[in-house]
């Protein structure tokens, strides 16, 4: 991809999160280890591989160790925002936005929890994202097992309606097996906007980032979808058995890629 054509690229990575089923109450989530680096290691890596100016990591629970960690690993070159209440992931953005006001660039969403993620995939994002036009885009992936994830509600045009949460998805959208990634791309000045209209009217009473999907199509704004064919790449890490499951996959794909340890990527 012609990076040098692109907009100028933030990316903020939420890493706010206590990890409760990963037996360690003391340690933030994302410094557990995957391939002896914390998680969030790969993850701002990726980032500043595909291209990011700014990198703002979210963060929140023993956020002193997370932002230690990243301030030294990375040369002072990550940003910070402080979410000390979890109210959801919409809410974890705004933490972002006195950092973005005067930026005029995209905005890549990632989580600090998907350490698999390549940088080829955030490239071929950001350039569906500016090849279809528009201000929001979402990567998705077909599930084996869709459970807990948010749905992505497609119109009969094949175009983006929604992204429904599991909790709040009707029976007939669980049955759906596109699922969110948690991954997505934003224009800066329409993610800025929108944020201001996020309610917590939902099951969990939290602000969900992919409300701004639904609000966006009601506002005329054009949305779009980008599907992986890799779901290994955006799995999450929520338990210990998950984290030794990604871990050992990261081992894999650093072993056919010829490399040791940490890819680099």
């Amino acid at each position: 991809m012609n990076k040098e054509r692109m907009p100028e690229l933030a990316a903020v990575i939420m890493a706010a999160g206590k990890g409760t089923r990963m037996n360690n109450p003391e340690m933030a989530k994302v410094m557990f280890p995957v391939g002896g680096k914390p998680m969030i290691h790969h993850v701002v890596e990726r980032a500043l591989a595909s291209g990011a100016t700014r990198v703002i990591a979210i963060i929140g629970y023993n956020r002193e160790s997370v932002r230690a960690y990243l301030s030294d690993a990375f040369r002072g070159s990550v940003e910070f925002a402080e979410q000390v209440e979890q109210l959801g992931t919409g809410h974890a953005v705004m933490q972002a936005i006195p950092h973005l006001r005067d930026f005029d660039g995209d905005v890549l969403i990632l989580s600090g929890d998907v350490p698999l993620l390549s940088a080829e995939t955030i490239d071929a994002l950001r350039e569906y994202h500016r090849r279809s036009g528009a201000v929001a885009t979402v990567l998705t992936v077909k599930a084996p097992d869709p459970t807990g994830y948010g749905r992505i509600i497609r119109n009969a045009d094949g175009s983006v309606a929604r992204i429904v949460e599991h909790k709040d998805a009707s029976d007939e959208e669980r049955a759906v097996d596109e699922i969110n990634s948690g991954i997505y791309i934003f224009s800066a000045p329409h993610l800025l906007d929108a944020l201001g209209h996020l309610r917590n009217d939902n099951a969990q009473q939290e602000y969900y980032l992919t409300d701004l999907f639904g609000w966006f199509r009601r506002q005329g704004r054009p949305v779009a979808a980008y599907a992986s064919p890799d779901f290994g790449e955006v799995q999450g890490i929520n338990t210990v058995a998950q984290l030794a499951e990604v871990d050992e996959e990261f081992e894999r794909r650093n072993s056919e890629l010829g490399v040791g340890g940490d890819d680099g990527r």
